[in-house]
């Protein structure tokens, strides 16, 4: 037998061997690239309320990123190059139309294959202008946070925990069907998060049950589909943008509405200016507190997650309102 012949045999044999394994190795991770991060799909979501949802439904198995940084104002957020570039690498891409106007021009334009807006998942409604009860203080012209197709909708969903649930659960099958191999764990962790927000609704339920008046002032009109679903009444300040200006005769009508209503305090919220809150608490004595929309979590939010500041805005809610 020739041994010197084998040897050179051998290691030609298993240098052959490895280049196969590379090749393989090469084409697996291709193939994992698109739309996944190793082994975890890869999640971009328009801004908190959709990166909650995402983690908490996808677990283990999602690589979530957010393209609103935490303190930044979502609604006039506008795109770098390397998050345009995110959108297209992604498995899943998760907003909400009618929040982010730059966003969703991305996200028409994106090569994403799963796209889920939650506007869709859930009934959006129209409101009236500035000075109306409930959810209806938005300004005429803000048309850039409607719903696709329907100027004048509220989009803000997820302020309500049992719209915010319809939403969950819609988001749990688009997870389900992006990712089939993990199904059975995205339905249990979307039956687990309904449960939360179920007990979440059953809170708020009780809490506002019994209150000495129903009507509360805030400067950004987000909290409409709060107040319709626990029968209180919202006056925004502004409008849908937490940025626009109440004009004078807003401010008197405001004046004589906190007096009619025996109201005690003007919210106001974390990532926007408190100026006018506080001018017009000066002006008709009333005190001023936090009522944050949930938009991002900062070091300034009240919990470190959606139910722990929920949790806190009904606190702060059943103060204002007198709760018994």
């Amino acid at each position: 037998m020739n041994v010197r012949r084998l040897i050179p045999t051998t290691a030609a044999a298993g240098a052959v061997a490895l280049g196969l394994m590379a090749v393989v190795s090469a084409c697996s991770t291709s193939d994992a690239a698109e739309g996944s991060n190793g082994d975890r799909l890869k999640v971009v979501a328009s801004f908190y309320p959709m990166q909650y949802l995402a983690e908490e439904i996808g677990g283990d198995h999602v690589s979530v990123s957010t393209l609103t940084q935490p303190g930044v104002e979502p609604h006039d957020l506008e795109l770098k190059p390397r998050q345009t570039a995110e959108l297209n690498e992604a498995g899943l891409i998760l907003y909400l139309k009618g929040i982010q106007p730059a966003v969703d021009k991305a996200i028409t334009q994106s090569e994403a294959k799963n796209k889920v807006d939650a506007a869709t998942l859930t009934e959006l409604e129209h409101h009236g202008t500035e000075g109306g009860h409930s959810h209806e203080g938005e300004e005429a012209g803000h048309d850039e946070h409607a719903g696709e197709g329907e100027a004048g909708a509220d989009p803000h969903i997820w302020l309500d925990p049992v719209k915010y649930a319809e939403v969950a659960k819609s988001v749990g099958k688009s997870l389900e069907k992006a990712d089939p191999d993990n199904a059975a764990d995205y339905k249990k962790n979307t039956d687990a998060l309904v449960k939360k927000l179920d007990g979440l609704n059953g809170k708020y339920q009780q809490g506002l049950k019994t209150t000495a008046t129903k009507t509360f002032i805030t400067t950004h009109a987000a909290f409409g589909y709060l107040a319709e679903r626990y029968g209180l009444d919202q006056e925004g300040i502004a409008g849908l943008d937490p940025e626009s200006e109440p004009s004078p005769a807003r401010i008197k009508d405001l004046q004589a509405i906190a007096k009619k209503d025996k109201v005690s305090t003007v919210f106001f919220e974390t990532l926007a200016s408190d100026k006018t809150a506080k001018t017009l608490a000066k002006d008709t004595g009333l005190k001023t507190d936090v009522l944050d929309p949930l938009e991002g979590i900062t070091d300034k939010s009240k919990g470190d997650d959606y139910i722990e500041v929920m949790e806190s805005n009904l606190t702060a809610l059943q103060k204002a309102l007198g709760a018994k």
